[in-house]
């Protein structure tokens, strides 16, 4: 295989409506040394006769089929079948600009240290309407906590790294630096936006097949901590909200919070000296990070469960009165929870 080879794996359960639009902006790529790695879930739908039926003859699409055991598990599939220098991942319900990888991989050519790459996002519906044209510092909250300064020690104008695409980036910037402990107090990169060196990807190993959400921090922190890793600060996906089935829907929470408390938790007990980050920075993510496992729980009706968390937020912060309430109404006898619950909700809907 040739040097640019670029493996693109593409987990999909069940999304025949969606599935050919994600394979078709891998195969309309400027950067045309790509094999597409689709990992089938265990679809029940027409899944594997589209995919066959419309690429069967094409030799960059393989089609694999699982029993249904998770994404992470897909993605794992994949990764385990990467043949490229490259590895990229993208969800089935999200799709690409035409010019993603050659940018990307101008990227990696002009930062050789960085094991990764990722870029922001646009938002767009189910029925293509664009809903933010920058989404990914919406998305992910943790960027409140750090300027471009903050996490990246070198910049290039993206013109420059990639000059047959400067009318496309114009003064936009790509970034690189060493951006694990940031990485800790929270994800800043999105999936579906990375594009890996092979020898990255073989450091990092595979995804926690454990949980069906939330998964996706601990893979990328440990890319950071295995070194350098870039940006570039354009958008190259189209990253699709409010479909039914995806794993940020509500009822996915719980497992959302706990697995990225855990992650916080396990990396500053494992490399606490390494982290240069202020004690009070940390103590206010954990904070948030408690706060958001009890809201979970008790969202889930599950108050006895949110109690220590809720103790644990208010000891890193006793200035939450809101959480302060929770727990008041977490003490209460199981037939009044719920009523509780319900005030504080239409106390929150009418401020809002």
């Amino acid at each position: 295989m040739g040097d640019g080879l670029v493996s693109v794996i593409i987990p999909t359960y069940n999304r025949a409506g969606c599935i050919a639009r994600a394979i078709d902006s891998v195969l309309k790529q400027t950067h045309a040394d790509v094999e597409v790695l689709v990992i089938d879930d265990g679809s029940t739908d027409t899944t594997r006769a589209l995919v066959l039926d419309t690429y069967g003859k094409d030799e960059r699409v393989r089609y694999v089929y699982q029993e249904n055991r998770g994404v992470s598990a897909a993605r794992n599939h994949g990764i385990r079948l990467v043949r490229g220098s490259f590895a990229a991942l993208l969800d089935s319900d999200d799709a690409w600009m035409p010019f993603k990888l050659e940018l990307q991989l101008a990227c990696l050519g002009a930062f050789p240290d960085a094991g990764m790459v990722w870029t922001d996002m646009t938002a767009t519906g189910p029925d293509g309407k664009v809903h933010s044209e920058r989404y990914l510092k919406t998305f992910y909250s943790s960027y409140r906590w750090f300027s471009s300064q903050d996490l990246f020690d070198r910049s290039l104008p993206l013109a420059e790294v990639a000059p047959g695409l400067a009318q496309g980036v114009g003064d936009s910037r790509a970034y690189s630096g060493d951006i694990y402990a940031q990485m800790i107090l929270g994800n800043l990169v999105h999936t579906s936006t990375v594009l890996l060196r092979r020898e990255r990807l073989e450091q990092v190993g595979f995804f926690d097949e454990s949980c069906r959400s939330g998964e996706d921090h601990e893979f990328h922190l440990n890319t950071c901590r295995a070194g350098r890793v870039a940006f570039a600060d354009v958008c190259s996906i189209f990253y699709q909200i409010g479909a039914a089935d995806q794993l940020t829907q509500p009822k996915y929470k719980v497992e959302m919070a706990r697995k990225f408390l855990t992650t916080m938790t396990a990396a500053l007990a494992r490399d606490r000296e390494q982290i240069r980050l202020p004690q009070s920075m940390i103590d206010r993510a954990l904070e948030g990070a408690h706060r958001w496992m009890a809201e979970a729980l008790i969202t889930d009706g599950r108050w006895r469960e949110a109690q220590p968390y809720i103790l644990d937020s208010l000891r890193l912060n006793l200035r939450q009165p809101r959480l302060i309430g929770l727990y008041a109404g977490a003490l209460l006898p199981a037939g009044l929870r719920e009523r509780f619950r319900d005030a504080v909700r239409r106390m929150r809907n009418s401020v809002s």
